[in-house]
Order: C-alpha cells, then structure tokens, then sequence
C-alpha cells in the first residue's frame, strides 16, 4: 500500500544526518480543530503541482531506498532498459530534490488537471443519473422474434432501446405462451445491456432464449418504470421453392488446401465450357515459401540468427553455418565460404577461451562478401548481443515448410471460376469469394459446392438454369492461398497471408507464427491507416493491416475484379466461425465511435429484406437459424473492422455486399447452452457448414436474379404518426426497401431533396415533425431504380405524390 504523507514525513525526519543532506523538504502542517496534524501538508496552491512522476532507478536497492525516504510509492515496478521504473505522487519541489539527488524522475503519468476532468466526467455522470432517475424512460423496441433451429427447438429473440442510457436501468422482458395466453406465461427474463466502444446500443439476450411455445407478444418494462408491448414475429422460415427433382448436391468428403480447391475448379471449367471459364487474376502471391532460417545461442544477450538471402526452395535450405573453436589461443575471429557452406572460426584469450560476443558474429557475417551473398545475420529482438557466444556444429539453414512436394512454393496463380452461359458483361454480376482468413477451412469448400451445384443441376434443373443463364457469377474459392497452406501443413491457426513484412526485431525464426497481413484489413476504405478501429499496424498482430493499404497482391486482385467486370453489383465474402450474416458499414473510429457513413434507409432495408430469403435457404439444409442479434451491419452486431474487403466494394464500387460467418453456434439440448464449433470443426460438421452456406449462396444469386429482372414501381403512402396542440408527426409507408425523396416547401421534389433516413440503428423510418400547414411532395425508388408512377424527378412532370398535412391547434 502507499505510505501517507504523515509517515513520509517522520521517515525523513529520522533518516541518518549523512542520508538527510539534500533530503525532502518537510513543510509545516495545519493542525485541525481537534489539534491534530492534517494529514495532507500541501496548501490548495502546491496540490495543483501533485503529480504521479515516472522514476526510473538501476535496481532494488534504489527502490528500497526510495520508499526508506518515505517517497510516496504507487504499487507499480517494471523492468525497463536501464533498470526498474516505479511510480511516485510528488510536490513539484519533491521531484527537484529527488532529481537533486541524482534520481532519474522522468514525466507525469497523471496530474491534478486530470483528477478535475475526472471529477468533471463524474459530476455530469451522477447528474445526468440522477437526472434519468426522476424521469421514466421511454423504451423503443427494435426487433422482436422467435425461430426454431436444428431439431425444431424454439427461441425468442428480442431487441429494445431505452432512452436512460446509464448502467443502472434494468430491463425485463416477459412473453406469453401464444395467441391468448396470459402475459408472461411463457417466461420471463433479464436483459443484457450491449454497449460498444463505450457507447450504450440497446438491450438484448446475450443468446436467444429456448421456449416451449411460440410467444404472440412480448412486454420489456424498466427500472425507471418504462414499459412497451410488441407482438413478436416469425423470424427465417419463409417458404421456399425446392429444387426441381434431380437435384443434386454435396460435392465436398473433405477438407482441402488451396492447390486442391484451385485444381476443382479449373477441372470444372473444363469439363463445362459452354457455362464456365478460369480468370486468371494479374497479382501473383508471394507464395509457400520462407526464407531458411537457423538460430544460434541460449540467452538473449548471446543469441544470433541468420537468414537466407534465396528462399528456402531456391537454395536457401542447403545453407549450412559452424560455429568453430580454434585450438590455438589468441585466435582472431574470422569468416570461411566454402559453396554453401560458412565457417566463423570464433576469437579466442590468451587462455584460449571464446571472446566472441553475439554482436560480433553478426558484424563479421554481415561484412564478408561471400557470406553475406548466402546470408544475413542479426541479434535476438534489437538485443545489443553482447553475450559470448558458444562453438555449433554445422546446422543446415530451413525454411521449416512442411506442405507436400504437390503444393509450389512459387509465387501462387490465384484463379476465379466464371459461371454464365453469357459472360459478355451483360447480365448481373456477383462476387462468391471464400477464404480470406487462412485458418476458415470450410469457407472453401461453401465456394466448391455451389459452383458444382450450379454447373451440375444445369442440365436438369430449371431454377439453376435461370440462374446460370441470367447472371454472371465470379467464385473465387481461395483469397487467401498461401496462407491456407501454411494453416493446413504448417500453424493451423494462421489468420494471415505469409508476407513478412517484420524488421530483423521481429523477424527471428520463433516469431514464424506471427508473420503476415490480415487480408481482410488490407483494403483502402475505413482502414486502420485512416484512423479507423479494428486492425494494428503492428506487424506480428494477428490483424496488421499491412505496411499500406492494398500493399497484398491478394487484395488488389479482388479490386481488380471489381474493376476489370463493372457489371458485378452483388458479393458475398464467406468467412467462419460464429453464424453471422452482416453487411456494410464495417469499421468505426472509436473515439466517438465515428461509423464509417451508413446506407441510405432503402438499402437498409433491403440487406434485411434479402436476409430473410438467404438465412432461410440456410436453415433449410438441417435447420439452422442465424440469430436476429447476429444480423445486420458490421459494427452493430459483432466489432470494428477496419480496411474490410466488403467496405471497399460497397464504397468505392457501390457493390451490394454481405458476409457470411459460418459455423452458427451449436444448441446442446441437454445442457440448454449453445456451444461454439471453431474454425475446423471435426469434417462432419464442417460439410454441413459447408452444404447448408452453399445454400445461402445459392439464394444470393436468386436475390440478384430478382434484382435484375425487377421492373416493378414501388408505391408509398404518408402516415401520420402523432398528432399534438401545435405539431403534427408523420413518415412514410413504403411496399418494398426504396428511398423516399421529399420537400415540404410545395417544391418539385428531385434526387436532391430531402432522402428518409432511419430514426437509428435498428429501428424504423425516421419520424417528421411540422408545426403549421405543410404541403409534403415526394417520390419512391427502388434498389434496382425504378420510380414510382414512372416520375422523372430531372423532367418536368408533376406525377409525384402529393399531400397538404393541417396541423391542429388544440
């Protein structure tokens, strides 16, 4: 514990005449009303000075000599260059003698500026929750469901917002057992309260709740004595069309690498030419390859490793580096080259013992010219390398691959399968892409089976042939190749691509593991290089965003995709694990947490309207339900994803784009929990994975298919939604996810007026208030844009809707 000021002070009384000179100052203390010493001796004007001061000391002895003195020690020590750093609240004055006395006291971790912004938070805190306290709150709700996943067993789902954004507000929600039940028959239940970034969302299950019956309405009530009734709704389910009769489907028996998912495809094109192509995309990889690698030493200071200049298939493996001993003493240190092989003859005393330190071996490597064409050498993480190092025998330099002689180690052809019986750029094009994360070993296969599905079922199947003959479909099954390669032979767990791009600090052969970028944080909209949360620039991170943005061939070749086929205007990047279906925005900065700009309220719409046509194709397989709380945009519904490729598609291309998450969480009947599956679940669950997102896949294309064969006019209607002395409330109703374009000043609205927005995340239209007679004018269009009654907003007609709202005046 810190010592008070009190014992400090008769710690300095009583310290030795020798140890007193130049000591700490002891000030005169106010006495109180009951005659004893006020323990703060500080007057207001020297407490403005008190500061938490950084001290760094060569040892302990210097620390224990620091708390003798009565110094005012935080609990806090750490090693650092130099010695120990320890923490002290001092005077101005108290950080001068200490300094006077040859203590190293550095700057202030904290000062009295930050206690009164402290208190400042504080006090607006208590006064907007005592403030939130008096009044009731008004409880919003968001989404209320129920749904059956795998073997039929029913959940409820329910989402609400409540104006008191403080910890202290509890919200309970309580549902019937179906229509006609009593309230809160069915069960009742606490609710999280889910907050990013610091910032209050809504109130939510933390998993959705199992029930015996499917609830008709649901009631939240609040601490703060707010209450809201909702009916719940079916969620997923919607009926779908089978497929025709000799459909067929599983195509996958197991997991595969990269070479192999490439190699299906291309046979895939082959065999159907009339229906499908290889693109071969222009950025090679870098490739299954390492530089060898061969480490040397037993402690830091005495430690070395060298590195290859060729890569290890190229030459680098038959490396070999000695360290020697001479036999003689008062040898110099010197440096051999015989083909491939280098020899450092170590220096030894006259006593005939090694002197050659770490640092040296490297600066002796790294200055012969014939060594230094083979290798490169460095000390262990920036260590000085002042340690004496210790004779080798030869070692052979590895690059410590482990993949079978069928994967290359050249740079990788990364190649998309081209599906369409018309792939002139005319039709409607979508973007399958899986594996962007090397360690996702089932996305890969999602990728495989709907390409078989769709070139298979052609022939035979109606529904696949209006698919494969209406669209222009581009699958890349594998994104991220090189890594998948080293996840499957080498770290399973790799999440990056296998460019290193870590100086000689980070780049000893143990940081192996923690080499490459996150691909999927490589892109140029939202990214870490912006500001934006949710990647490092850190290069062992398991989420480096890279050296810049789109530095990874692989990255740019998805944006040459998008560029090279403009006509593409759907995608879809399949990930795993978790049972997510999510779309843009992606990433946010967490100061404020400033959301990449949201769409527009139609598209909005729209990604939701699709989802329940994708997420049910899902769930037809065997039943699986992606949650309502697991939907939606990014940030929303999981985290900040800085630089993501869906990002860069639906900003930069306006490409209609969602992400899969694979691999729901699985629901354990007998303990009544939900247990997550992990990136390589044992293969009988990863083909249902990959069997029921294939699905889902499937659905997309039906999803663009509608898109491009829409020619119907959305119809919207005003509604007024409130009604007060001196103020009306109204929004729009609109048939199908549109943007509604409006003007209240009796002007012809255009593609410039006012655009609906939504009254906030995951809630409805926005509301609009008028507070006197307003002549409200407006039009519709839909995603696909098409306009209601065929109005030409840059013509001249006057076919918008058109509405004079009276506002009362009591």
């Amino acid at each position: 514990m810190r010592s008070s000021r009190a014992t400090r002070t008769t710690a300095l009384l009583a310290l030795p005449l020798a140890l007193a000179v130049g000591a700490l100052p002891v000030q005169a203390q106010p006495a109180t009303s009951s005659g004893r010493v006020a323990p703060d001796r500080l007057s207001s004007t020297e407490q403005d000075g008190v500061a938490l001061m950084r001290i760094v000391v060569p040892g302990q002895t210097d620390v224990d000599r620091l708390n003798t003195m009565g110094v005012d020690l935080a609990e806090y020590k750490k090693a650092v260059d130099g010695g120990l750093e320890v923490h002290a609240v001092l005077s101005p004055e108290e950080s001068r003698q200490l300094r006077a006395q040859g203590f190293d006291v550095r700057d202030a971790l904290a000062d009295q500026r930050d206690f009164a912004t402290n208190q400042a938070e504080r006090r607006a805190a208590v006064a907007a929750a005592a403030a939130a306290a008096a009044e009731t709150d008004t409880l919003t709700p968001l989404r209320a469901e129920w749904f059956t996943s795998v073997d039929d067993q029913r959940f409820l789902s329910v989402e609400v917002k409540s104006s008191a954004t403080d910890a202290e507000t509890v919200l309970t929600a309580a549902w019937d057992s179906g229509k006609g039940t009593a309230p809160g028959s069915g069960g009742t239940a606490t609710m999280s309260r889910f907050t990013d970034a610091g910032q209050y969302m809504y109130h939510r299950f933390s998993a959705p709740l199992p029930v015996t019956a499917a609830p008709s309405s649901v009631t939240v009530t609040s601490s703060r004595g707010g209450t809201v009734t909702v009916g719940v709704t079916k969620w997923l389910g919607a009926k779908r069309p089978k497929p025709g009769r000799h459909y067929i489907a599983d195509f996958v028996d197991h997991y595969m690498d990269p070479t192999e998912v490439t190699h299906r495809i291309t046979t895939l094109a082959r065999e159907f030419p009339r229906l499908a192509q290889i693109i071969e995309l222009p950025n090679r990889t870098n490739g299954y390859r390492r530089h060898a690698q061969a480490q040397f030493g037993t402690d830091p200071a005495s430690t070395f490793y060298v590195t290859s200049k060729a890569y290890g298939s190229a030459g680098g493996n038959d490396v070999s580096l000695a360290l020697v001993k001479p036999d003689t003493a008062g040898s110099a240190l010197a440096v051999a080259v015989s083909g491939r092989d280098v020899v450092v003859t170590l220096g030894t005393d006259a006593a005939g013992a090694i002197t050659t330190t770490a640092a040296g071996v490297v600066d002796a490597l790294n200055g012969h010219a014939a060594a230094a064409a083979l290798l490169g050498a460095s000390t262990y993480r920036g260590n000085a390398g002042g340690g004496v190092v210790a004779a080798a025998p030869a070692t052979r330099l590895t690059d410590g691959l482990k993949a079978p002689a069928s994967v290359s180690r050249d740079p990788f052809q990364m190649k998309a399968l081209r599906i369409g019986k018309k792939r002139d750029g005319s039709k409607i094009g979508v973007f399958l892409y899986c594996q962007e994360h090397a360690r996702e070993w089932v996305t890969p296969l999602v990728c495989v089976e709907t390409a078989e599905r769709l070139l298979r079922n052609y022939a035979t199947d109606e529904r696949t042939r209006k698919l494969v003959d209406g669209l222009d479909i581009f699958i890349l099954p594998t994104a991220n190749p090189d890594g998948g390669h080293y996840s499957f032979y080498d770290f399973n767990m790799q999440r990056r691509n296998m460019t290193n791009h870590c100086t000689a600090a980070n780049a000893d052969p143990a940081r192996r593991n923690s080499w490459g970028v996150d691909l999927n944080r490589n892109f140029s909209v939202g990214s870490v290089h912006d500001g934006y949360s949710g990647a490092s620039t850190l290069c062992t991170s398991d989420v480096f965003a890279g050296p810049t943005e789109l530095s990874e061939p692989e990255a740019r070749n998805q944006v040459w995709l998008t560029h090279q086929y403009p006509n593409i205007k759907f995608a879809m990047n399949t990930h795993s694990y978790g049972g997510y279906f999510m779309w843009p925005p992606g990433s946010y900065k967490a100061a404020g947490r400033e959301v990449l700009p949201r769409v527009d309220f139609g598209s909005e719409n729209y990604f939701w309207d699709a989802s329940t046509h994708i997420l049910s194709a899902v769930q037809s397989w065997r039943g699986t339900a992606i949650w309502p709380g697991r939907t939606g945009p990014v940030p929303d519904v999981l985290y900040s994803a800085a630089g993501n490729s869906a990002d860069e598609h639906w900003y930069n291309r306006g490409i209609i784009g969602w992400d899969f998450e694979v691999g729901a969480d699985v629901y354990d009947p007998a303990t009544k929990r939900f247990q997550a599956v992990g990136f390589q679940p044992p293969f009988a669950e990863g083909h249902e994975e990959a069997m029921e997102f294939a699905s889902g896949q499937i659905a997309i294309l039906e999803v663009a298919q509608a898109f491009a064969a829409d020619k119907q006019r959305p119809v919207s209607k005003l509604k007024v939604t409130g009604k007060a002395a001196g103020a009306k409330t109204f929004t729009f109703a609109i048939d199908e996810p549109a943007n509604i374009y409006y003007t209240l000043d009796g002007s012809r609205p255009t593609f410039n007026s006012t655009k609906l927005t939504a009254s906030g995340m995951r809630e409805g239209a926005q509301q609009i208030t008028i507070t006197g007679k307003t002549m409200v004018n407006w039009f519709a269009v839909d995603i696909a844009g098409n306009v209601e009654n065929n109005y030409k907003p840059d013509g001249t007609r006057h076919n918008y809707n058109s509405q004079t709202l009276y506002v009362p005046t009591q």
